[in-house]
């Protein structure tokens, strides 16, 4: 069992391992983000909510 840890060096022993992390990966500038996968255009169904509402 670990002692408890405040809050404070918690935060701490995170940053450290993600600081880490950060100089041992790419070099990238600025936050690279995950994007979702490109939907093909023919494959999206039709917006039918003006056809439902009777407009």
């Amino acid at each position: 069992m670990s002692k408890k840890v405040s809050l404070q060096e918690a935060i701490k022993q995170k940053l450290a391992a993600k600081n880490q992390v950060n100089q041992t990966g790419s070099h990238s500038t600025g936050p690279v983000k995950k994007t979702k996968e490109l939907q093909s255009q023919l494959t999206k169904k039709p917006n039918n909510q003006r056809k439902r509402m009777g407009v």
